[in-house]
């Protein structure tokens, strides 16, 4: 039976998360961290918010199975919001849930990319975040046809995605058959906080999927778990 519920999650709150912003803040050109993006951890918040999905998800047995990025970041917060909420169902840690690789741009601020590589951010304006991809990265094409191949592998009830900011926006893009510019508009006014959840539900699985909610957070508000808003990947933010 196909899937017709997809619970949407965003990894807690990272210490790259961290850095990236105090980095942009400060008009810093690179983003010190210690981990390839594989390897970054959560923060103290991102561990309490991840507890704080765990004790919402207690409420709500019915998940059929989780899927998650292979990113530690990720697979931390599964694991913790598991381990708080009791589920035992199980975990399929896939590669096609990683986040968007940013190729040369690694590590860059904004101002960082206009330093370094100014025909890169000319050609990034040029055509925009949708078809841009930078050397040796990714675009967010790229990651939709990532998206679209694993959604063709989920059946049965609800499904929990751990994932991306980037990957969640696109299952948005995907199922709900958006165009390019609606992605763009959609993307403009809306942020994919830490830990918040995005659910898409359809009727019988053959109906059109629809937006129940987006980035909600008041699971962590009702933990007294600070909300976080860090942009993924800030330098790649849709031109107006």
């Amino acid at each position: 039976m196909a899937v017709t519920e997809l619970w949407l999650v965003r990894h807690g709150e990272s210490l790259a998360n961290v850095a990236a912003s105090a980095a942009e803040t400060s008009g810093a050109l690179t983003i010190e961290i210690d981990w390839r993006d594989a390897d970054v951890p959560l923060s103290e918040t991102g561990e309490q918010q991840a507890q704080a999905l765990g004790r919402w998800l207690a409420s709500d047995r019915s998940l059929s199975a989780i899927w998650c990025s292979p990113y530690l970041r990720a697979r931390q917060t599964v694991h913790l919001a598991a381990d708080v909420g009791g589920i035992t169902v199980p975990v399929h840690v896939d590669e096609r849930l990683r986040d968007r690789e940013l190729g040369i741009l690694d590590l860059l601020t904004s101002r960082g990319v206009e330093d370094r590589y100014p025909q890169e951010a000319a050609r990034r304006r040029w055509l925009g975040k949708f078809a841009y991809r930078p050397p040796g990265g990714e675009s967010w094409a790229d990651v939709a046809l990532r998206v679209r191949s694993v959604l063709a592998e989920f059946d049965g009830g609800p499904a929990l995605v751990v994932a991306h900011d980037a990957v969640v926006l696109l299952f948005i893009y995907v199922c709900l058959g958006l165009s390019e510019l609606d992605l763009l508009d959609f993307a403009r006014s809306h942020t994919v906080a830490n830990a918040s959840i995005t659910r898409l539900v359809r009727d019988r699985g053959v109906e059109p999927w629809r937006v129940e909610y987006f980035s909600a957070t008041e699971h962590l508000e009702a933990s007294g778990v600070p909300v976080t808003e860090h942009p993924g990947d800030p330098h790649v933010v849709p031109q107006p």
